[in-house]
């Protein structure tokens, strides 16, 4: 949902003909989202057990979420044209959104902090 935001809002930038910060900003969040959900659709997380993948998905969801307001006021201040002001309205709500991803991973990792339930046998645990 956010990435489909992002990328609505790029869209709307790149048609208004904004300022190019919005454009890059828009398109680096855009990529930075795609490369999470290529990494757990094809579980490359697993594969790669060295880093701890929610935690950086926790920081990239406030990072979007600073990076898309910042811009989404920015275009709405001086309200040039429609595209640009839509492109604010669809970041705002990309950036409300990805407060919400990262408080909904947040609050998973506190629930189950230590991975998965393995069910074991009894004669295991001895």
């Amino acid at each position: 949902c956010v990435s489909a935001l992002v990328v609505t809002s790029m869209t709307l930038f790149i048609l208004a003909q904004a300022p190019e910060p919005y454009i890059v900003v828009t398109g680096f969040e855009a990529t930075a989202t795609l490369f999470f959900i290529v990494l757990y659709i094809f579980r490359l997380d697993q594969f790669i057990s060295c880093l701890f993948w929610p935690l950086l998905d926790i920081i990239n969801s406030v990072v979007t979420a600073v990076f898309m307001i910042v811009v989404s006021v920015l275009a709405l201040i001086p309200e040039t044209t429609t595209y640009t002001v839509l492109g604010g309205v669809f970041g705002l709500a990309a950036s409300v959104f990805s407060i919400a991803d990262g408080a909904l991973i947040y609050r998973k990792l506190l629930f189950n902090p230590s991975g998965p339930y393995q069910k074991t046998d009894a004669h295991d645990k001895l």
